[in-house]
Order: C-alpha cells, then structure tokens, then sequence
C-alpha cells in the first residue's frame, strides 16, 4: 500500500483523518462533509491537515485527502487501519462506518461487536489519537433505517468503555431522509448538517485541533538491531548520520513533527545533504528550515520516505556494523530500509 497518493497535500497542520466508507468518500457530492468542514475550520481559525491514502473533491474543499472507501464494511476497514494509521499518524480521527453493514445485511446484529473490535485496534496502535465515533447517518428505506437505530443504539455503551480519547458524535439526529440524495447518501444539505456536526464535536474537545507533545523516540534498524544515530554525538550541521549500538542518548532520540520533519536535540533536522535527490545522498543533521530536504513520510511497511525525492532512507550496503552511513536511495523494501521507533 503507498503512504500517500502522489496528489497528496500537507499544509502541516494537525492530521485529521476522515475515515469510513462512500460517505466519508463523498458519494454525489465528490467531497462530501470534508468541503464544509474544511470551510468551517478554516474559517474558526484552525490549521488542519486532512490526511489518508484517498484524494477528491471540488476547489473548495483546501485539502482533499481522506480514508473513505465506498462500499467498505466495518470488517474491511479493520482489516486495514493499521497500515493508515502508521503511515498517516494522526492526531485525530473521525469515524462514520456502519452503513454497508446494514445494506449489505451482512450479519448485522454483530455490526456493533465488529464496531468495538475496529475501535479496539485504532486504540491499540494509535493510544494518544482523539477518535470520534459517529451515530450513522438515516436511511430511507423502513428495513434499512430499522436496523441503523438499532446499531445505533449500542454505540453509545461501546463508545462509554473505550476510554476518555474516544467520544460519540450523534449523526442520525441531525439529519432527515430529506437531507438523502438517493435514501441513503446525504445530498449537499445533508453533507453540511453533517459538517457542522463534526466541527461541533472537534471543538468540543480541544485537544483534538492541538498537535500533542511530541515524544522523542529511537528510530531502530531491525536488520541490525541498531539505531539511527548522529556521528560522535555532534550537534555541528552537518554531521552524518548512521546506525550505532541503541544506547538511549540524545544523539539517538527523534522527534517528529506535524510539518513533517525529524528532529533532533530539539533544533536539528535530519536532514538530505544538498537536497539530493541522487543514490548514496548523505543522510545527515542541518539547521532545521522548512525544506523538502527535511521532510518525511512514515510509511506503513516501516520504510521513511523523502517525498522531494521520491527516495527512502537505507543503511548503506545493508550494512549491520556500528557506523555504517544513512543514505538516499531508491525505495526497494529491503531490511535496509526499515526502521522501528521504539
């Protein structure tokens, strides 16, 4: 799975993930809630970064990224969700998922346990994300609309237990099957009742529109069992960067911010010597400005992708020896280019 479409957009903002099926997608209305939405955080002032592996929607709508899959059950999210979760660190995540379940009637009365099971992974891998949970939207159809208020109605128990990070959104209430376009799919008044909704329940929670502290980790080599660390120590720009016995000192904590970069000793960068874009690159340490040099992606099969580039970073030669150098070079999902953070 790539970590991100090549149309991708970041405006490094706190990450936001728009995640469920067609009507995260926006089925009818490319775009969906996630246009008003977008209209009404910028407008209250917040930068936010709609983040995920889908991209659509009007000019209107500043950030077309989300992880809406039309059709999508809530079995094959789950099936899927850490992979996005990896790649995409959110700080943030709103769920609507439920409906093909219904429509589908695929065994519905276990929707709701399906539904825990799905928060239970996103809580597992992403402890610290602030996860909103919605009440699926109504449908037209009396069979159809008889089994969303009954899954509705357990999601408010499921969501109780979860913890303080989950929270329950109401988004059958707002809306009314003249808000439908097709008896299911909201039309574009239907959309922006949602929109409101959601911008109601962010900023209920503010923490949830925040970038949290962020927690140095060491980023570790699973080939070599070793850690990515800055030669000698130096704190001097341009010191390079290669892999060391894990020893926990500062040389070896990285930090990752909501721009994209890794930090380390709170104001270096690593960093692509030169803004290469050329195998064997020099992975090294720079005074931290804002550059596609210094921005990286956290792919979900461990790889750290250098968007300029289109590049990963490796252990030269696969090298397993203390001091082997960081590199550029082209992405090939190799144990060279795997890192862990721990």
């Amino acid at each position: 799975m790539p970590a991100a479409p090549a149309s991708a957009e970041s405006n490094g903002g706190v990450r936001v993930m728009p995640l469920g099926d067609s009507i995260t997608d926006g089925f009818n209305v490319p775009g969906g809630y996630r246009i008003n939405l977008w209209q009404r955080l910028v407008g209250g002032g917040y930068t936010v970064d709609f983040v995920g592996s889908g991209f659509n929607g009007p000019a209107s709508l500043g950030d077309h990224d989300h992880e809406g899959h039309s059709g999508w059950r809530i079995d094959q999210i789950d099936a899927n969700v850490v992979g996005w979760l990896r790649a995409y660190n959110p700080r943030t995540v709103l769920l609507h998922i439920g409906t093909n379940d219904m429509n589908q009637n695929y065994d519905v009365a276990n929707a709701p346990a399906r539904l825990s099971a799905l928060i239970d992974r996103i809580r597992a891998t992403a402890p610290e994300v602030e996860l909103f949970v919605a009440q699926i939207t109504p449908e037209t159809d009396p069979t159809l609309e008889q089994r969303v208020r009954a899954y509705n109605a357990a999601i408010p128990g499921i969501v109780a237990g979860k913890g303080a990070k989950t929270h329950l959104v109401d988004m059958h209430t707002p809306l009314t099957t003249a808000d439908l376009a097709d008896g299911v799919h909201p039309n574009q008044a239907g959309y922006d009742k949602m929109a409101a909704t959601w911008y109601a329940a962010l900023r209920s929670v503010p923490a949830s529109l925040q970038a949290p502290a962020a927690t140095p980790v060491s980023l570790v080599n699973p080939q070599s069992t070793r850690c990515m660390d800055v030669s000698g120590a130096s704190t001097a720009a341009g010191a390079q960067v290669h892999i060391w016995d894990c020893h926990n000192g500062a040389n070896q904590k990285w930090t990752r911010t909501a721009a994209g970069e890794v930090r380390v000793y709170g104001n270096r960068c690593l960093d692509v010597n030169g803004s290469g874009t050329a195998n064997g690159t020099k992975i090294q340490i720079w005074d931290c400005n804002g550059t596609g040099a210094q921005r990286f992606t956290f792919r979900a099969d461990g790889s750290i992708l250098v968007p300029a580039s289109g590049k990963c970073l490796d252990v030269t030669a696969s090298g397993t020896a203390n001091g082997t150098k960081v590199q550029l070079y082209t992405c090939n999902g190799t144990g060279a280019q795997r890192w862990t953070a721990v």
